[in-house]
């Protein structure tokens, strides 16, 4: 019998038990309904591109974008287009079947938005899907981002609301949540998750995940970051996490969000090859793929191949391909319901 279970009303409770599972238990669960959904296999292949760099008026205690922290980092422009292509072709060249920009914005000025939405036209007429970062969206925002034909939007929740003021003070969990529902309403589909490792309690991860599953239509996908800590921010000191935890959270994922993408994100660069294989084991099925996130060290694509080729995974076959498994996956749970500067962009030169 199935163990797929599309919910949206999950209690924390229920959650919290199922992080207390026995390790091989919440494997088997979380691997079961992975494969119920998915080819285990397979694994889609996303690349990230810092598009405007440091300088953000955030307090986000874990990053190395806020002005309010020394970390030596370069701010820089938001990038000019071709910049922004020739990173783009690069990566579908590499395999990647997603191109995602980010932003060190709190959100987007009225005037960067005709450049953004090119930039959008730009990327997705290379053949791949579209995803931004940007910091908050209005509701004009979100649907002129959509107009534009943007695939995903990605705004993380990060954490749990009880421990969300120890993390960021200068917006609001409501704030994030509101920017989902936006992004939701302009039919743009969702990318949000958190980072974990920021020294919350096991409570706070199940909270975390709580707050994603019961969302109205979960997240399309779902990135699970560990936290890189980066000197300079008031988190450079915490102690690590155990990566265990890490394991068990990618497979509380996958059972609250099944026919979600569960991204191993931020923290690669850390992970040993059998720590990363567990998480793909437990559901993960999505990567950001290249040697840097954003500012932050990624593994090789080398060694991401390498290990591919390891563990019999092959990078998803791209956007077509996408729509067709995508096709298949509603349709298989549905059939289960019924059953149960040259390099930077210069703004004031419009």
């Amino acid at each position: 019998m199935s163990q797929l279970q599309v919910r949206h009303d999950w209690k924390r409770e229920e959650i919290e038990a199922l992080f207390a599972l026995p390790m091989n238990d919440l494997l088997f669960k979380a691997h079961s309904i992975h494969r119920d959904v998915y080819d285990p296999n397979e694994v889609q292949i996303s690349r990230l591109l810092s598009i405007k760099t440091g300088a953000c008026p955030e307090d986000c205690k874990y990053c190395p974008q806020s002005a309010r922290y020394d970390t030596g980092l370069e701010k820089e422009r938001l990038l000019a287009m071709e910049t922004v292509l020739t990173e783009a072709r690069s990566a579908k060249a590499a395999g990647a079947s997603r191109f995602c920009m980010g932003a060190a914005w709190r959100n987007p000025k009225e005037k960067d938005m005709p450049y953004l939405k090119q930039m959008v036209q730009e990327v997705k007429a290379l053949g791949m899907e579209t995803c931004m970062t940007l910091g908050m969206l209005s509701e004009d925002q979100a649907n002129d981002l959509a107009g534009a034909g943007l695939d995903y939007y990605n705004h993380n929740l990060d954490t749990s609301p009880e421990y969300y003021g120890d993390v960021i003070t200068t917006r609001t969990y409501q704030n994030r949540l509101d920017t989902l529902t936006n992004v939701r309403a302009s039919g743009m589909k969702v990318c949000s998750g958190g980072i974990v490792g920021m020294g919350e309690k096991a409570t706070d991860r199940a909270g975390l995940l709580q707050q994603l599953a019961n969302l109205p239509q979960h997240p399309d996908s779902v990135p699970i970051n560990m936290l890189v800590k980066v000197a300079g921010t008031p988190f450079e000191k915490l102690d690590d996490l155990d990566p265990l935890e890490f394991v068990r959270t990618i497979a509380v994922a996958r059972i609250l969000m099944p026919l979600s993408r569960v991204r191993l994100s931020a923290g690669r660069e850390n992970m040993s090859d059998e720590l990363q294989a567990m998480c793909f084991f437990a559901g993960a099925n999505s990567i950001f793929y290249g040697c840097k996130l954003l500012t932050t060290a990624n593994p090789e694509e080398s060694d991401d191949m390498g290990l591919f080729r390891r563990l019999g995974l092959r990078p998803e076959q791209g956007p077509a391909a996408k729509l067709e498994e995508e096709t298949a996956v509603l349709a298989k749970a549905a059939a289960y319901q019924d059953k149960s500067s040259a390099a930077f962009y210069d703004a004031a030169a419009l």
